[in-house]
């Protein structure tokens, strides 16, 4: 298999698109973490994204009689713009299947290249069922964004440049999402340089190769999150999967705060933006040279796409400190009395406090919700609950709680007194027309809604934060109605910022 590949890497046909990207040292990175760092930069091809080497490579190596009937493709990103590249460059039709639900700056882009566009349906499920069968139909070529031996061989270029470049490298790190470039880069560095780590970075929420890898086979996750689309897949590739599973030394996986802090870091070493996708092997070299105490070794993380929604900038920056433990988010009850709020300051010290919410609760107490900035790592946020427990403060740890961190912290309240019967959900809804409407017709009309908060992150799904009144008699049905509108849903009502924070007070 090795040799295989190794012999399709070496005649894969990429660089009339693609360009030999930069494998450029990260000087503050390989400070603070005691490595050599080194960026490997796909973010700077021509469409912001690695996607293009595989799609090239794919098409060329088409029948020509069968390349002439068009290329078509699904997808929601960086894939639909190097088939869009490639079919150009090759003076061929490319229909692009693209989800209703995806920003239209993917889509003019797409447009701009010379390929038709085609909206069809919420979901990346539904645009690759919808192309599948106009393929079928009109007879034109389906290139798959990742499962398919000529797309993993574009990919592994990637690999051939960076040996080249660097030399000697003790490991690197690969984004994973449909497992085409991890493929790629796996089958190149261990037929070349197999003592050379490969270590796979997959979001904690959407860990396909994690999962098929500690099961001994494919499996379909139930959902995936949504933050880095990129590499939002619920089933990894069939043949990527064959290549990876016995080529790949170790699986890390990556929160989204995490991630976050990494896009600030490349941000801060380059100026360059990535894309939650992109910014995803930096996020797992920093985690695992923590977690292995890794040191004076040579360290490559590729930086895989910065196809970046603006709107996604003010997420980023909320989360970047949290990720690299370096804030704090703490729930306080504090006295309801003159002084008190002067006395909790103290508490807190000369600290840096990043964001504060004040809520009064009743005639005893009142609520706080507190960001401090942290210098020492989670020690210190772990002292500072410990010290404000010691001077009578009820305290819940917030740092690590979701719905803390994508409502709560923009909406301070308490739970009604004398509300009965509600239950609090966290959605994802599509960002297309209607999709409130559609919720509100499958719940709205029967349950009343209590709350309602809503957040958008400049991704293909907002987030929903909503307290729905449900008799107990009612709640099999209530949930059977959720789980029919298809929208991801998290139940919340055991959450213990519900109880301190939210509310229609």
């Amino acid at each position: 298999m090795l040799e295989q590949y190794r012999s399709r890497i070496e005649a894969a046909q990429v660089y009339d698109v693609a360009r030999v990207t930069q494998a450029e040292d990260a000087p503050k990175l390989s400070q603070r973490l005691g490595n050599r760092i080194v960026l490997k930069r796909e973010d700077t091809q021509s469409v912001h994204s690695f996607k293009l080497r595989g799609a090239y490579n794919c098409i060329a190596q088409l029948d020509p009689a069968v390349r002439a009937r068009g290329v078509i493709t699904a997808s929601a990103g960086n894939h639909a713009q190097g088939v869009a590249l490639a079919a150009q460059r090759l003076g061929l039709t490319a229909w692009i299947v693209m989800p209703r639900t995806t920003p239209t700056v993917k889509v003019e882009s797409v447009r701009a290249l010379g390929g038709k566009a085609i909206l069809h349906g919420d979901a990346y499920d539904d645009a690759r069922e919808h192309a599948y069968a106009l393929a079928e139909d009109k007879g034109m070529a389906m290139i798959h964004p990742y499962d398919d031996p000529d797309v993993i061989a574009g990919q592994g270029t990637i690999a051939r440049e960076l040996l080249e470049q660097c030399g000697h490298l003790d490991a690197v790190f690969v984004p994973v999402g449909g497992g085409g470039l991890l493929a790629g880069v796996a089958a190149w560095i261990k037929a070349v340089r197999p003592t050379t780590q490969v270590i796979a970075v997959e979001p904690d929420d959407s860990n396909c190769f994690e999962a098929a890898m500690r099961a001994g086979r494919r499996v379909t996750l139930p959902q995936v999150g949504l933050f880095a689309d990129g590499v939002a897949v619920k089933q990894i590739g069939e043949e990527n999967f064959r290549v990876a599973r016995h080529l790949v030394d170790a699986c890390v996986l990556v929160s989204v705060d995490e991630i976050c802090a990494a896009t600030r870091d490349i941000f801060y070493e380059n100026r360059a933006l990535p894309e939650p996708a992109g910014a995803i092997a930096v996020a797992g070299l920093k985690r695992w040279v923590a977690e292995h105490g890794a040191s004076g070794q040579t360290l490559a993380a590729i930086i895989s796409g910065a196809n970046l929604n603006f709107d996604r900038l003010r997420h980023i920056a909320e989360r970047a400190e949290l990720g690299d433990d370096a804030e704090a988010l703490f729930a306080v009850t504090i006295p309801e009395r003159p002084g008190a709020f002067k006395r909790f300051l103290r508490q807190i010290g000369r600290r840096q406090v990043t964001e504060f919410n004040y809520r009064y609760s009743s005639a005893d107490e009142a609520h706080v919700f507190v960001g401090v900035k942290i210098t020492d790592g989670p020690e210190q946020r772990l002292a500072l609950v410990e010290s404000l427990r010691a001077h009578g403060y009820p305290v819940v740890d917030m740092t690590g709680n979701e719905m803390a961190k994508e409502h709560v912290r923009f909406m301070v309240g308490g739970r009604c007194p004398g509300l009965a019967d509600e239950r609090l959900f966290r959605f994802e809804f599509p960002e297309r027309p209607g999709a409130a409407l559609d919720f509100l017709s499958a719940v709205g009309s029967r349950w009343n809604i209590s709350m309602f908060h809503y957040r958008n992150h400049g991704a293909a799904y907002g987030r929903v934060l909503c307290g729905l009144q449900v008799p107990k008699q009612d709640w099999a049905d209530c949930r059977k109605s959720l789980d029919a509108l298809g929208y991801a849903y998290v139940e919340e009502s055991a959450n213990p910022a519900y109880d301190l924070f939210l509310g229609t007070r």
